[in-house]
Formats: structure tokens, C-alpha cells, sequence
């Protein structure tokens, strides 16, 4: 028994400075939302998430996921993300106007997080066999392809941050793949019609709404932007050193709408301050500069792309939720990894770290293509 507990062990190699960086998120997060008085309903099933997605980074980083190469395997798993994301549009529960979820019973599951780690593996699949021929456009048309499919569903849920985010992976490991300024240029023009489509035939008022108040914040502070106008109070209010725990007022008295998922930055930077604030960005930095280094020394093409991948998608977060939360960015419904309350986005978090780890640990020897 003892021998297998150590054997358990050996397999088991943390890498801390991807460990240390998201526990402390988390903790950071947990101590965020607890409001130290009266009911913790958030603190405490937060609580039990972590503890999940700890449990599941463990296990993660023991299997060996190399089988994931395989396209026998990616494409079903997929085109099951596909089916999942087709399946809210008729099944799915509507919460503030987005069906985004799936309901049981006490528990929800938003597939939109599975699928961002799906497609940064669809992605670090195809880049990985083709970064040579990467300044092909047409290499570049069908990734976004496989890309676009995931958009879309998760736009009509309608989900406009989610959907931001998955055309920012995609742009990020296009970029990183290779791609030549000619195309850049061609993906830019683009981007800007399909924005000018959207805005003309397939944004909905509240989005044009969320938009517009970002420009002109001050003009409707009771309506539409009321949400950054309040958050933008929250990170003023913490000057420099913060409140104190527990005692952010805009937060804690409910003045800041949703502080324990998409304003959880506002409500850190009231009680924490500037000082807290910079420590809490400086983990984020410590966790993407090791992602991305290990990415850069990672044995195969394939891994490379999926840990910068990777990357993208937490810097993503990080930098839309932090925007809108400071009132730089329109409000876009982002989590902050690893802190906003919810079990999808941080399993799935953790899980990424996790298959980090082992691929790592597995794939050891001269770099391979």
C-alpha cells in the first residue's frame, strides 16, 4: 500500500509555477465573494469546485494524453462539442437573456468552456501539421473554419464575449503559426466587414446597447450603463492600498451587479487597492510567461501550439474582463480565470493545466515536428 502511494507520487510532478500562480487566483476569488456575514451560498460551492478541479488537475497530469494527436480522436470529440452547442439553441436554459446552459437539477454546465479547449486542440492539430505551408491562405481559410463553426453557435446563444473569445484563439495561433503580413492585412479587412455586418443585420438592442454605453458611459448610468459605471466606482474606490477584506462597499451592499463572476476584478481592486491589484496581475503574468515558455520548449509542434493556445485563451480573459472591468472595454459577460465564481470555466482551467503538466512530463527527448 505504502509502495503504491509513493509510486502515485512519482507520477505526480507538479509543475509550481503553474500551480502556485492558479491556487492563489483561486483563493484570491474564494476570498472575494465571501461576504464574511449572512449567507456565503457562493463562497461555499465555490469551495467545493476548487476542490474538484484540484482533485482533476491531479488526475490530469498523470494520464497520458498524447492519444489526443490522434485524428480519430479529435474530430469526434469535435463534432460532439458541435452537437452540445446545437443542442442549448433547443434544450438550453435562458439566464439574463443567454441560453448558455444545460440544467441538473442543482448543477449547470456551460459547454461553451469545453469548447474553447476543443478548438485550441483542433487548432494545434492542424497548425501542427501544416506550419510550414501556414503562408497558404488557404490553410488559414480552413482553420478559421473549424473555428467559425464554434462562433457561431456559441453568437446565437446570443454570447457575444464567448464568441470574441473563440475568434481571438483562433487569430492568436494563427498569428503564432506563421501567418504573412499580406494575410494579416486580408484577415483585418475581413474582420472589419463581418463587425460591420453584425452591427447592421445580427446584433440584438442589448448588445448594441452594451456597445454604445461603453462610448458614452455617463449618458444612461441607470441603464445600460449602469454595470461599468459602478464596477469603474468599485476599482476607483479601492485607491491604494483597498478597504480591507470583506469590506468593499459597492460589492458587498450590492451596488456592483455580479461581483462574484464578471465584475470579481472590480470587487478585488475595492478591497485590495492598487498593491493588491498589481500582485494579483503579476500571478497572471508569472502563470502566461510559464505557460508560454514551457510551450516554446515542448517536444513536439503539436504541444507547442496547444500551450500557447492556451495562453491566448487565459490572456484573453484576463485582459476583456480587467477592461471592462476598469471601463476600458464594453462589458462582455468574460470570467476571470480561475477567480469568477462557476465550475465549467474552472474545470476546464484546471483541466488544461493539468494536460500541460503530463505532456510535459511524457513527451520527453529531442523536438519532433
Amino acid at each position: 500500500m505504502q509502495q503504491s502511494f509513493k509510486t502515485l507520487l512519482n507520477r505526480v510532478e507538479l509543475d509550481w509555477y503553474l500551480f502556485i500562480p492558479a491556487l492563489l487566483l483561486s483563493l484570491a476569488g474564494l476570498i472575494t465573494m465571501n461576504s464574511f456575514a449572512g449567507d456565503n451560498y457562493f463562497f461555499m460551492r465555490q469551495s467545493v469546485w476548487i476542490l474538484v478541479s484540484i482533485i482533476i488537475f491531479l488526475v490530469a497530469t498523470i494520464v497520458d494524453w498524447r492519444f489526443l494527436r490522434r485524428t480519430s480522436v479529435l474530430v469526434p470529440v469535435f463534432l460532439v462539442a458541435v452537437a452540445m452547442l446545437a443542442a442549448l439553441l433547443v434544450a438550453g436554459e435562458t439566464t439574463r437573456g443567454v441560453q448558455s446552459w444545460f440544467q441538473f437539477g442543482p448543477l449547470a454546465f456551460q459547454p461553451s468552456d469545453a469548447a474553447k479547449l476543443i478548438i485550441i486542440l483542433m487548432l494545434s492539430k492542424y497548425f501542427s501539421r501544416r506550419h510550414i505551408e501556414i503562408k497558404n491562405v488557404r490553410h488559414i481559410l480552413l482553420s478559421g473554419f473549424y473555428a467559425l463553426i464554434i462562433f457561431v453557435l456559441i453568437f446565437l446563444q446570443p454570447d457575444f464575449g464567448g464568441a470574441i473569445v473563440v475568434f481571438g484563439i483562433w487569430l492568436g495561433m494563427v498569428l503564432v503559426s506563421g501567418i504573412s503580413k499580406k494575410h494579416l492585412a486580408y484577415v483585418a479587412l475581413l474582420g472589419a466587414l463581418i463587425s460591420a455586418s453584425l452591427w447592421l443585420f445580427v446584433f440584438v438592442p442589448y448588445q448594441k446597447a452594451r456597445i454604445l454605453s461603453f462610448i458614452h458611459p455617463l449618458e444612461d448610468v441607470r441603464g445600460a450603463g449602469y454595470n461599468a459605471y459602478q464596477s469603474t466606482i468599485a476599482v476607483g474606490s479601492g485607491e491604494i492600498w483597498g478597504k480591507g477584506i470583506g469590506q468593499g462597499s459597492q460589492s458587498k451592499l450590492q451596488y456592483l451587479p455580479e461581483y462574484e463572476t464578471d465584475f470579481i476584478f472590480a470587487a478585488f481592486a475595492e478591497e485590495w487597492g492598487f498593491v493588491g491589484t498589481t500582485i494579483l496581475l503579476g500571478l497572471c503574468l508569472v502563470l502566461l510567461y510559464r505557460l508560454v515558455s514551457n510551450a516554446k520548449l515542448a517536444t513536439t509542434n503539436f504541444e507547442t501550439f496547444f500551450g500557447l493556445g492556451v495562453a491566448i485563451l487565459f490572456a484573453l480573459h484576463i485582459g476583456i474582463h480587467a477592461g471592462m472591468n476598469m471601463g476600458m472595454l464594453p462589458v462582455t459577460g468574460i470570467t476571470f480565470p480561475f477567480m469568477s465564481y462557476g465550475g465549467s470555466h474552472l474545470l476546464m482551467e484546471w483541466l488544461a493545466l493539468g494536460i500541460l503538466s503530463s505532456t510535459k512530463r511524457h513527451s520527453q527527448g529531442p523536438r519532433l515536428l
